[in-house]
């Protein structure tokens, strides 16, 4: 069952929509699945997100995970948005179903793309920062083997 967290995100979603010139973009999917779930970022020169905004098509938990992902990270430094986790985005909506969980990789994920893309345009490196992958069913199978 969903928490009332992820019912009012799903119902009404937090920062829904696309940012005109954008710092960084980052789209990521789950082929399982077939979320697809992309980041807008507005990043200003002292590395703090001013605006973040997402578009997804996909189930309530990828919806309102995507929400829930713009609200932890606007306002942060591009440092402590690396930071937020798939656990932290759980946690945030009060829980997800564990056959749900892949949403919140997506939604970490979809920040790291935006952020790699924004590292990529300034030409510069954000430590702890990889590429992200394009796909997280291959992620999402790890971390299926770990619970």
């Amino acid at each position: 069952m969903y928490t009332k967290k992820v019912m009012d995100h799903f119902s009404n979603p937090r920062n829904m929509g696309e940012i005109e010139n954008p710092s960084g973009v980052g789209t990521v999917g789950n082929a399982k699945c077939g979320d697809i779930m992309r980041m807008y970022l507005d990043i200003d020169d002292k590395g703090i997100i001013n605006d973040v905004k997402f578009k997804t098509f996909g189930c309530g938990a990828a919806v309102a995970t995507s929400s829930i992902a713009t609200e932890l990270v606007k306002g942060k430094t591009v440092e402590d948005a690396l930071k937020v986790t798939n656990k932290a985005v759980v946690e945030a909506l009060d829980g997800l179903p564990p056959v749900k969980v892949h949403c919140s990789l997506l939604a970490e994920e979809a920040i790291h793309a935006a952020l790699w893309d924004y590292a990529e345009r300034k030409g510069i490196k954000i430590e702890g920062l990889e590429k992200p992958k394009s796909d997280i069913h291959e992620e999402e199978e790890k971390e299926e083997i770990v619970y």
